[in-house]
């Protein structure tokens, strides 16, 4: 059962200024900057959980230590377990940035993620199955260059999901996309999460997207970071906002939570 466990996590960061700036906050004065302070939740397997907070807040600092790609201060994350102390093969992480490899071509791109399964048929299957998935077939030979920036992002998460890994990190997977573009990879997300029902954690600036896609939301208040809200949405999908009262409650609590009158 992939369970993860964050116990009491907590993240500071040198300050390389011997003195602070003259009106700057006091807490940057001296020697750590503190941005995640007391970070405990449990995720269950299959889960998709979505991390809001304000910018600065820690939450891709925090997705890093889940992923073993960053270190915390003091605190653990358990695997089923067992001590994340780096990152793993059985988990993928898409980053905000294009992460494609340009002299690729779609196909060698989600080819890469597979290069250690030796079953050639069952390579060329499973990269037939994935880019069929995203709806790229007809592209499998183009490089990323010709490519659209949201087929871009449908060829790395084909690529992330053909590793078929036990822990999908997502972090603002929908950066730099058009708004019609963005609400289509949110649903190719969504019904790959249901398809596969792999664990998915996601950071995200948007309020919408994590109340349309999550099984369960967190919300970080401001640096140093602790968890403010944790809520499961019991609610079916696909989810309206609009549509759905308790829906738009929330999500005018959570602007609330953060400072933000939904309504201005």
């Amino acid at each position: 059962m992939n369970k993860i466990s964050i116990k009491n996590i907590k993240k500071g960061y040198k300050e390389r200024r011997n003195q602070g700036r003259k009106g700057s906050d006091a807490s940057v004065k001296g020697d750590d900057i503190m941005v995640l302070d007391g970070i405990s939740l449990e995720i269950e397997e299959g889960e998709m959980v979505c991390f809001l907070g304000p910018s600065g807040a820690g939450k891709s600092t925090l997705l890093r230590i889940l992923a073993g790609h960053d270190q915390a201060t003091s605190g653990e994350v358990l695997f089923n377990g067992q001590p994340v102390t780096g990152p793993s093969a059985d988990n993928i992480f898409v980053y905000q940035q294009n992460g494609l490899l340009p002299w690729y071509t779609v196909w060698e791109n989600v080819e890469f993620g597979l290069r250690n399964l030796e079953d050639e048929e069952e390579k060329n299957n499973r990269i037939h199955e994935h880019i069929a998935l995203v709806e790229l077939s007809g592209f499998e030979h183009h490089y990323p260059h010709q490519l659209s920036g949201g087929m871009q992002r449908r060829a790395e998460l084909a690529r992330a999901m053909a590793v078929n890994p036990d822990v999908l990190f997502m972090d603002e997977p929908f950066t730099g996309l058009d708004y019609l573009t963005h609400l289509k990879i949110r649903e190719e997300v969504i019904n790959m999460h249901t398809f596969y029902q792999k664990t998915t954690l996601m950071v995200t600036h948007f309020i919408e997207d994590a109340l349309v896609m999550a099984d369960r939301i967190v919300v970080l208040g401001e640096r140093p970071a602790k968890v403010i809200m944790v809520k499961k949405l019991d609610f079916s999908r696909p989810r309206n906002i609009e549509k759905d009262k308790g829906l738009s409650e929330l999500r005018d609590e959570i602007f609330l939570l953060l400072g933000v009158s939904y309504v201005a």
